[in-house]
């Protein structure tokens, strides 16, 4: 019985490592788990702080955009307004020039060298106008003015709707 007396407490002490190691990895994988569980609960936490954020930085664009387009449609309604008004009244200015209910003169200067042109120093007394010397452009000539000065309104219109659209995109 001898050799059972060492083998009992050698197979008690094996038992109780074993033991011991199994409960010891249990408690571990346990602890390593649970840490495993939180890091995983604050990443979600951050990947939702994340999307939140992007969310938010996405709504904030489209805001900017949409003030941004409004801006815009005002800015285009209004160039067009002031075009279609200057084409109106350009062409009241044309009707205005073919019907001979206006004409368009210019000052001449009867100090230069050679200015008898033809054109009387006097006044009539029938006449309306008084003050310096005038002479009447012909209708077609007057036309063709009023048609380029139109062309030059529309620029100066579409150069300033320009300006308008880059500085509402600048800022």
């Amino acid at each position: 019985m001898k050799a059972l007396n060492w083998q009992a407490p050698v197979l008690a002490l094996l038992l109780g490592l074993a033991l011991g190691g199994w409960v010891a990895w249990q408690w571990q994988a346990n602890s390593y788990g649970r840490t495993l569980a939180d890091q995983a609960a604050d990443h979600q936490k951050e990947r939702e702080v994340a999307a939140t954020a992007a969310i938010d930085r996405i709504e904030q664009e489209q805001i900017q955009r949409r003030s941004l387009e409004d801006r815009l449609q005002a800015n285009d309604q209004t160039h067009y307004q002031e075009l279609r008004d200057a084409q109106q009244s350009q062409a009241r200015l044309r009707d205005r020039l073919a019907t001979a209910d206006l004409r368009l003169s210019v000052l001449l200067d009867s100090t230069a060298p050679g200015s008898g042109c033809g054109v009387p120093t006097t006044t009539d007394s029938s006449g309306m106008v008084h003050g310096a010397l005038r002479g009447n452009i012909d209708s077609a000539h007057a036309r063709r003015i009023v048609s380029i000065t139109d062309y030059g309104d529309q620029g100066l219109i579409a150069l300033k709707a320009c300006q308008a659209y880059v500085r509402t995109i600048a800022r």
